[in-house]
This record gives C-alpha cells, sequence and structure tokens, in this order.
C-alpha cells in the first residue's frame, strides 16, 4: 500500500475545514499535515509543510473573491511538484478558465458538493499529485452544453459520443478510464479521441498536451 498523500487544507470556516479533514483523513489515504483560513495562511503552511497537495476554497479571507485561485497559481509557480485542488460552490466556466488560464498541470476544479464523495476527492488529490488536471462533470456538462448551441464553437462540430469522450477526458481520465466509463473498446475509444483531436485541430507537438488542450478549448468557448 503506498504512503498516505501529505495535504494541507485551507477553508475559512472552521466546520467545513474539520470535516474535510475529518474525511480525509478516517479514509486512511491521506495525512493532514497542516490547516489554514486564509490564502496567507496557506501559502505559509505550504512552504513549511512540503505537502504532497493542497485542498483550497476558492473564496477565503481578506476579499472572498479569489483568493484560493491566485494562491493556487502561485503554489504551482513556486512549487510545481505540489498538485492543487480549487473547490467552489458554482460551476462558472469563468472560474474555471481562470485558474488553468497558465496551465492546467496539478490542477483541479470540483465544486464542493463533491466532499460528500471522498473517493472523487481522492481521485482528484491522485490525479494532481501526477500532474494531471481534473474538472468537476457539472462544470464540464455546462460547458459542452454551451460550446454544442454555439454553431460558432469548435465544439459544434463534435459528434455526441466524441462529446461524452471529451466528458470522461475532461474528467482527467486516461483512455482505460474512458473504456470503462463508456463501455467501448479500447480501438473506439482511440478512434474518438483521434477525432477529437482532428476537428479541433490538434496535432502531435513534444511541448503540447493534446488532452488538456482539448479541454482547454472548451473552456476557452463557453
Amino acid at each position: 500500500m503506498s504512503a498516505p498523500l501529505g495535504v494541507v487544507i485551507a477553508e475559512d470556516h472552521y466546520l467545513l475545514r474539520e470535516g474535510t479533514r475529518a474525511l480525509l483523513e478516517d479514509s486512511g489515504q491521506v495525512r493532514v499535515l497542516a490547516t489554514a483560513g486564509d490564502a496567507t495562511e496557506l501559502l505559509a503552511a505550504v512552504v513549511r509543510m512540503r505537502p504532497d497537495a493542497v485542498v483550497t476554497d476558492i473564496r477565503m479571507p481578506p476579499g472572498h473573491h479569489l483568493e484560493g485561485i491566485e494562491a493556487a497559481h502561485e503554489i504551482r509557480r513556486e512549487q510545481p511538484d505540489v498538485g492543487v485542488v480549487v473547490l467552489s460552490q458554482h460551476a462558472d466556466a469563468s472560474y474555471a478558465t481562470k485558474l488553468l488560464e497558465h496551465g492546467s498541470a496539478g490542477l483541479a476544479y470540483l465544486l464542493k458538493d463533491r466532499l460528500g464523495d471522498v473517493g472523487q476527492l481522492l481521485d482528484a488529490l491522485r490525479t494532481v499529485c501526477a500532474g494531471g488536471s481534473v474538472i468537476d462533470p457539472v462544470v464540464i456538462d455546462a460547458l459542452v452544453s454551451l460550446g454544442v448551441r454555439d454553431s460558432a464553437s469548435p465544439l459544434s462540430t463534435l459528434s455526441p459520443r466524441e462529446l461524452d469522450v471529451l466528458r470522461e477526458m475532461a474528467q482527467g481520465k486516461t483512455n482505460a478510464g474512458i473504456e470503462q466509463a463508456l463501455m467501448l473498446s479500447s480501438s473506439t475509444v482511440e478512434k474518438h479521441v483521434n477525432a477529437i483531436f482532428g476537428k479541433l485541430n490538434l496535432y502531435d507537438e513534444p511541448l503540447v498536451n493534446r488532452r488538456v488542450t482539448a479541454v482547454l478549448t472548451f473552456l476557452q468557448n463557453s
């Protein structure tokens, strides 16, 4: 069994902060190294504790605006080995776009409703620790719906099944994970993934992660 992930939690509401701590620690897969009530405390705790990952609220003192996103950007810039999961009450595409504006590696945007399903939060933590990215399925559904309705959006060229595959891809799933989720063969998933890349004009380049770029495409076209 792998060692527990070291995590720092940032949340200004005491009960929610301690509830998140209890959920994660009770899983046996996380060791909470520190908690913080604002972005300044969070950044100090990350420097001090060197966690594997951070779970942070999107809005914190003093401004209750986008302090969690700003902290995520600084953490990823200064300590790129630390993954960050940002929690929000809002399925707002603009927040997700803001979070990923400098790149999506090691970042996740989840709704706070996911705290009721610790398995999804743990999956997101593992994904960001591995350098991957996750966007909440509810946000993805809203983005895809908006993109499909806009005939000028690149998403309007995708078939319904290709949109299903893109939705799973945006949740950080590999081709194998997509096969399981949609009950498709490996060759069918590969065909759909390649069709998505082709229709979105994403070409195989050494410094470009086409899966991430595909997700960013519908974020930018929502």
